[in-house]
């Protein structure tokens, strides 16, 4: 498939540069300098994948990032020279599911981008995957394996594709509890790190989105992991 990927930068040399290598593996490449021409990209191209610098002009990476997420769960890769803890944290809260520090390797920077499409589009349920069942459900919550959209009755919650894989192991096995790598290793498609917190971000993530009146749907087992717990309301 000829996926559509946007790169936002206001550094030319550094567009220039991903145009570059990511074109020779046939992408369609599409190109913003600041973030107001990001967002009519997006509105207009509808992209399968983009690539966000933090600090570019108009509305910033994560501005930009935050109004994806409102209606988009697209793989979104942000690039930064910020290389703290604290930017990376922060962008995987606000819904990012890759972090790339500047400067960095092309070819590093390609296979993120390969990686985020084959776990979305091949693996997490994206517009080419085929599903028997295109319905998970537990007593309060309905997962669309088709649209990648999570329901809580009636309530629509929109997910990144990260969050989407790790519900969707939840929901395929109600009540079982599963390990820090275990869900990274789902979650991420790679290898798990003992110094990794990605999990616990995204945890913290999807409960903000989920738990309302008092109910906790991801429950921490001390020792062990998480589980999901829906026993209706």
């Amino acid at each position: 498939m000829n996926y559509k990927i946007l790169i936002a930068d206001d550094e030319a040399e550094i567009r220039d540069l991903l145009r570059l290598y990511l074109e020779k593996d046939g992408y369609e490449i599409y190109e913003a300098a600041d973030g107001m021409e990001a967002l009519a990209i997006l509105d207009r191209e509808k992209p399968d994948l983009a690539i966000l610098d933090i600090m570019m002009p108009g509305p910033d990476g994560y501005r930009v990032l935050q109004n994806i997420r409102e209606t988009n769960n697209i793989p979104v890769i942000l690039l930064s020279a910020r290389s703290g803890d604290s930017d990376k944290i922060l962008g995987l809260d606000l819904g990012a599911d890759d972090y790339i520090t500047k400067p960095f390797v092309p070819l590093e920077a390609v296979a993120r981008v390969h990686s985020n499409l084959r776990r979305f589009y091949d693996l997490g349920g994206g517009k080419n995957r085929i599903t028997e069942k295109n319905i998970l459900e537990t007593q309060t919550l309905r997962l669309d394996l088709k649209s990648c959209l999570l329901y809580r009755k009636e309530e629509r919650i929109v997910l990144t594709s990260v969050e989407f894989r790790i519900m969707k192991l939840f929901m395929e096995n109600p009540g079982k509890v599963f390990t820090k790598q275990q869900l990274f290793e789902e979650g991420w498609g790679e290898s798990y790190m003992l110094s990794d917190n990605n999990v616990m971000v995204c945890i913290s993530k999807l409960r903000s989105k989920l738990d309302r009146g008092g109910t906790e749907y991801i429950r921490t087992i001390r020792g062990l992991g998480y589980r999901l717990e829906d026993e209706g309301e």
